[in-house]
């Protein structure tokens, strides 16, 4: 099999598989939530309601495509479409385990393995500050807008700190390669050897995805929705299904990061990376059920004032410590 067939196989297979976990993750956030809230949550399509996703799916799919008047045609379609691509763009390089053999062949369990791996993928996840301010600006529409300015201001505000607690693990492995940053932590985690890093990088992973607590953007209080207020049908569930794939993301560069990857007692290296990532993922709903929203003007102190004044400091201790 050449190389560029197998890296297609590898991509079509992963965008259907985060395509239906994005789809079942707002399931199991309505089942994990009504339980915590002592309610039944969704029970009627399906057994149990499991096929409360592809209902939701279809009623999308079949729901009238429309652009609002004075809306800039252009931009208004292609924020959704910014959006979820730079979410799907991190999985190209997360490794879900090192190499098997498959008829044959040995296949590696990730897409690509490029020098500066988590550098492209901070690059690219960069970019979706482009599709949630052209949503709010193409929307020609003021409560949109103010959602697009507040996400753009939050995404900025949290990647500096995000970026740089990951830097400090990049520093202690000596690779910026992911599957190598697995490898180094055989004989110990991250988390343990660093974990002022692994609080940093959790703290702006829920401001990166726009969750509870820090959901300013799409605050339905002074803002109807937020920057997709004016977007149904797929459009709006592309925002969607990229908010959740999303979590997945900084789920997955969590675990890789500071919880092994896919290492673990036993040789199933995906099934580990998929049982830590569902852990990360569980408390991303745990904290949506149980904590506040914060005031936009904390949010932005809390960026500004602490993290980034810790995450200097912790870098040039992570530094001093592993060059001395």
């Amino acid at each position: 099999m050449s190389n560029s067939i197998e890296i297609l196989i590898k991509s079509i297979v992963l965008i259907m598989i985060l395509m239906g976990a994005a789809a079942y993750m707002t399931f199991c956030e309505r089942v994990v939530m009504a339980r915590m809230q002592l309610r039944l949550g969704p029970n009627r399509v399906g057994p149990l309601g499991l096929w409360q996703p592809l209902a939701d799916g279809i009623k999308l799919l079949c729901k009238e495509s429309f652009r609002p008047a004075g809306a800039d045609a252009l931009t208004y379609a292609l924020a959704p479409a910014i959006t979820l691509f730079t979410a799907l763009f991190a999985f190209v390089l997360i490794p879900f385990g090192d190499t098997i053999q498959l008829w044959g062949h040995t296949v590696a369990l990730y897409i690509a393995n490029v020098d500066v791996g988590i550098l492209l993928i901070l690059a690219v996840s960069s970019l979706a500050v482009y599709g949630v301010f052209l949503a709010g600006w193409g929307s020609n529409n003021r409560y949109a807008l103010l959602g697009g300015l507040r996400a753009t201001a939050q995404m900025i505000s949290y990647e500096i700190p995000m970026s740089l607690a990951l830097l400090t693990v990049v520093v202690a492995s000596g690779t910026l390669r992911l599957p190598e940053i697995v490898q180094m932590q055989r004989e110990h985690w991250f988390i343990w050897t660093n974990p002022l890093s692994f609080i940093i990088y959790l703290i702006a992973a829920f401001a990166e995805t726009n969750r509870a607590p820090f959901d300013l953007p799409e605050s339905e209080q002074e803002l109807t929705a937020g920057y997709h207020t004016e977007y149904g049908g797929m459009k709006f569930a592309m925002f969607f299904m990229a908010e959740y794939i999303n979590i997945l993301a900084v789920s997955a560069i969590m675990v890789t990061f500071f919880f092994g990857g896919w290492l673990g007692p036993f040789d199933i290296p995906i099934l580990w990376f998929i049982c830590k990532i569902a852990i990360v993922v569980f408390l991303f709903l745990w904290v949506r059920a149980t904590m506040a929203r914060f005031r936009y003007g904390e949010l932005m102190s809390f960026s500004w004032k602490i993290l980034l004044p810790l995450s200097i400091i912790n870098l040039i201790i992570t530094t001093y410590f592993t060059v001395v």
